[in-house]
């Protein structure tokens, strides 16, 4: 169990997705329910509050504290799929994506579909009764949850799911059973609260605790179980939830359907729903203007003079395509009595119609609007906090409560206010900007606001949160939509479970009227991609460092709390988070990009880091990058002969040896020797063919780093490596290459750019243009690349000089693969497969796949598959990264037994062996193999 006690760590986790900041007084992160069980124990002696978190994407302020905060991230992921798909065990610190990708062979998927899927994770799911797009309240957590394990307060375990669990919960908490059994049937007895209840739970609703279970349910246990989704962390940890998953409905189809405005699409949702759709979102104008700035938004949407217009954007689901088919035919005649503003069939797959099965127009659609929230507060002005509101109306009357909140936002001066969410189920989000600056001038204002906002939707008979729980900020006003009968047993719920209030206390249910108001996040400016950010956590299942030090979530926020010190005079804080912030935001981080694939505004933390490295480098490290520069063909060869060298030394002379230098001169300067780094490679390749159709730029990585050891050379020629088997391949193929004059001095300068060596960064670009330019006669010829790394710091050299740039896997696929016979009786039986963050950021990866089935009879990409973290030399400045990023990847990958090994970055191919003590190899060595071996 870790403890995080220093200030980076706790004020790292003050931050989640919502508008409050409280600071933890620790940290803890435990491993198992064991470890929960004495935190619990410890907490309650000491009479401290306790705090759980897992994914942290959470709206409403239900996962920050000032107290004990309980970090689940780390230790709770397991995943474990029964009965065929029908059913699935996880951990609350597993996301929704992993649980569903692991699912996915079976055809089916959990109920609750939110769009934070990416990051959120089955504790939050659970504590807040999650839903969704698509699901509704039908296949809602409440309505799919099979059975949990719950920690009570006490530390009395319960599996729900035991055939004797009500029995074990009456003879370990008889007080507890007993008193569930009476709130029962007090409810029940009483016709008003039936009635109310049923009335409020026929919409989304996470207001207060869920007392539909004791109209649902009869058994305590039951009642209990049902009690914990959307409490927020106050009545149990969830240790385990079990879920009754759904059906994969395969067939799709999606169409973007544009208003002339927001009252026409309102008005036009019970037609939608009467057809069947199993989503319509809603997005108002502004939402409209953000989504035209998102990457590979599609044309039509891009091209829209917006003005007033809103969108609502529909899919249907089908499990085959003569049942699509079919209801596409219906919806169509459907639509065609919509008043829409534009009806441009713009379905390539079936001309005519607005619903499109193309899935490169759906995936943009839906990356629209999953990352909308976020792209919308991302666009904020600088300094300002984002507010997201979440509410619920019957349908008829949505149209209604949208004009009514427009005239609220007017009133109050929330001219920037959005609008969209899930139309089908009456549930809307709309989000507004404001400055909680330290004077607190603007806070009448949002008060007075929310008042308003409370009445109208509770005069149109709507619930105040659908789906994000009810957290800090509408727990002042739960007695207001429940009444105070309700709201009574609601106290006794808590009072009964948790006598104590150790569990998230001010969450859920408060007295203070003015609790939506206390410990506001504040977002002081401090640069462009700190700014930008919302803290929504998208970016942390895909970051590196995760499990070691930050994510690019908990880096920004330290940026913005430096900041937020030294603004405030406390220059002793501000100078200890810079002193821990060295190593746990710039030296551990990859500065892969990752989350940048991951962020709906597109923030790349490994820019910043960058920068900051940059920063630290003084005039004399900059002379030593250019220096560098000068002699690169010398150093790139001479860190081979070093390898091969160190390979003849007894190991542990050469690892103690680099052990010392590292000792004197700083970790983040001296690489680290390890036995399982291979010799050095050959001297770069030289080619000169007038007649030449590419520009062979062979990786420095090659020259450095041989093959993996114990492999031999795949052809006749003597030669192994990646780009002998390039060139190999290619002249099988009859497709000529040349490489530059001058390649053994040249590097794509990402050895450079990732020390923040700008000025080596800059000499090493010059260099590469000259030597470019020449070499492709002015553009005229591509350059091939053999390394996906190599080949993402080439294009971004190219963009700007205007060659084209390409990676030899796709070289490959498209103009060798096509020419070659490939022997099936050569193939390899079973491989396992690692793309990388480069391969995925320049979209290789379907020629990766293309190139590995051509390999072997059956390819496997583990489903914990991540970045390496090598990160050219940071995996052996810092092994303890790659050991982390790579030990969920590797368990999975010893465990799929593959008869080889394949990725296509000799330094990812290091990091993989290291972390499986499996030989990976490039996926040409593989397929030269196949093709050339006798």
């Amino acid at each position: 169990m870790a403890l995080g006690l220093r200030a980076t760590d706790r004020l790292a986790a003050a931050h989640d997705a919502s508008h409050y900041l409280l600071t933890p007084q620790v940290v803890v992160r435990p491993r198992d329910v064991t470890q929960v069980g004495r935190v619990l124990a410890a907490c309650r002696d000491a009479r401290v509050p306790v705090t759980f978190r897992s994914g942290g994407t959470s709206l409403s302020g239900q996962s920050v504290t000032d107290a004990v905060l309980v970090d689940t991230r780390r230790g709770f992921r397991s995943v474990e799929v029964l009965d065929d798909g029908a059913r699935v065990r996880a951990g609350p610190g597993s996301t929704v994506r992993s649980v569903n990708a692991r699912l996915m062979p079976y055809g089916t998927k959990l109920g609750p579909d939110p769009a934070s899927e990416i990051a959120c994770t089955i504790g939050g799911v659970v504590a807040n009764n999650s839903s969704g797009m698509a699901c509704g309240i039908e296949a809602n957590t409440y309505r799919t949850l099979d059975s949990a394990v719950l920690v009570l307060p006490s530390g009395t375990v319960v599996d729900t799911g035991a055939e004797d669990a009500d029995a074990r919960l009456q003879a370990g908490e008889p007080r507890i059973h007993a008193g569930l059994q009476q709130l029962r049937e007090r409810i029940r007895s009483d016709p008003e609260s039936v009635e109310r209840l049923r009335r409020l739970h026929s919409l989304k609703n996470t207001m207060g605790y869920g007392l539909n279970s004791f109209l649902d349910h009869d058994r305590p246990a039951d009642i209990l179980e049902h009690l914990v989704i959307g409490s927020e962390g106050t009545l149990a940890f969830l240790s385990e939830a079990t879920f009754r998953t759904v059906p994969v409905r395969p067939y799709a189809s999606t169409g973007l359907l544009v208003f002339a405005s927001l009252a026409d699409a309102a008005r036009a949702i019970p037609a939608l729903v009467e057809v069947g759709f199993a989503t319509v979102e809603l997005m108002d104008a502004a939402s409209l203007r953000v989504a035209q700035q998102a990457p590979q938004v599609p044309a039509d949407l891009a091209d829209l003079d917006v003005v007033g217009h809103a969108a609502l954007l529909v899919e249907l689901q089908e499990p085959d395509a003569a049942a699509l088919a079919e209801r596409i035919a219906a919806a169509d005649q459907a639509l065609a009595g919509l008043p829409l503003a534009t009806i441009d069939a713009v379905s390539p797959d079936a001309p005519g119609s607005l619903l499109s099965q193309d899935s490169a127009r759906r995936t943009a659609l839906w990356n629209i609007r999953k990352g909308l929230f976020t792209a919308v507060a991302g666009s904020r002005p600088s300094g300002t906090t984002a507010l997201l509101e979440d509410i619920a109306v019957p349908v008829e009357r949505l149209h209604h409560t949208c004009e009514e909140l427009i005239a609220l936002f007017e009133a109050h001066g929330y001219q920037d206010a959005v609008i969209f969410g899930h139309a089908k189920d009456g549930n809307i989000h709309f989000m507004i900007t404001d400055r909680f600056d330290d004077d607190g001038g603007t806070l009448p204002r949002y008060e007075a606001f929310t008042e308003d906002m409370v009445d109208l939707v509770l005069r149109h008979g709507g619930t105040l949160k659908a789906e994000h729980g009810t957290g800090r900020i509408m727990a002042p006003f739960v007695r207001r939509q429940v009444g105070d009968e309700l709201y009574a047993v609601m106290q006794e719920v808590r009072a009964l479970i948790d006598p104590d209030a150790l569990l998230n206390p001010g969450v859920l249910l408060s007295e203070d009227p003015q609790a939506h108001l206390r410990d506001l996040k504040t977002s002081p400016t401090v640069e462009e991609e700190v700014d930008r950010c919302v803290e929504c956590g998208y970016c942390e299942p895909v970051c590196p460092s995760r499990d070691l030090t930050t994510t690019p979530r908990e880096r920004i926020v330290l940026r913005r709390e430096i900041a937020r010190a030294e603004r405030r005079g406390d220059e002793e804080l501000a100078e200890r988070l810079r002193v821990e912030h060295r190593h746990d935001v710039v030296d551990t981080c990859a500065a892969d990009g990752m989350c940048q694939t991951a962020c709906p505004v597109l923030i790349n933390i490994g820019d910043l880091v960058r920068r900051l490295r940059a920063e630290a480098v003084g005039p004399a490290e900059q002379a030593v990058g250019r220096a560098a520069v000068t002699a690169w063909a010398g150093a790139a060869r001479g860190a081979g002969l070093a390898l091969s060298a160190a390979h003849r030394l007894p190991a542990p002379l050469t690892a103690a040896a680099t052990d010392l230098g590292r000792a004197l001169l700083g970790r983040d300067r001296v690489p680290r020797w390890t036995p399982d780094l291979p010799a050095g490679g050959t001297p770069r390749p030289r080619l000169r063919d007038p007649a030449a159709q590419a520009v062979f730029f062979a990786a420095c990585t090659g020259t450095m780093f041989g093959p993996a050891q114990g492999c031999r050379p795949s052809g006749g020629d003597g030669q192994d490596g990646v780009a002998a088997a390039l060139i190999r391949l290619s002249t099988a193929a009859g497709v000529r290459l040349r490489t530059p004059a001058a390649l053994p001095h040249l590097c794509c300068g990402t050895p450079w750019k990732s020390k923040g060596l700008t000025d080596g960064y800059d000499a090493m670009h010059d260099r590469v243009v000259r030597a470019l330019e020449s070499a492709t006669e002015g553009g005229r010829l591509p350059v091939v690349c053999d390394a996906s790394s190599c080949t993402e710091g080439l294009q971004l050299i190219a963009e700007q000089a205007g060659f084209t740039v390409r990676d030899a896997v796709e070289h490959v696929a498209s103009e060798v693969l096509p020419r070659l016979e490939i022997p099936t009786d050569r193939r390899y039986g079973r491989m396992v497969l690692h793309p990388t963050c480069s391969s995925g950021r320049l979209g290789l990866d379907p020629d990766l796949h293309l190139l590995a089935e051509a390999v072997a009879e059956e390819v496997h990409v583990p489903q914990d598959w991540g970045c390496c973290a090598f990160a050219g030399d940071r995996g052996m400045l810092h092994p303890e990264l790659t050991a982390s990023a790579t030990r969920a990847q590797a368990a999975e990958v010893l465990a799929l037994g593959g008869d080889v090994h394949a990725s296509l970055n000799r330094t990812c191919e290091l990091a993989m062996t290291r972390a499986t003590g499996r030989p990976y190899r490039h996926i040409l060595e593989l397929l030269d193999e196949v093709v050339t071996r006798s």
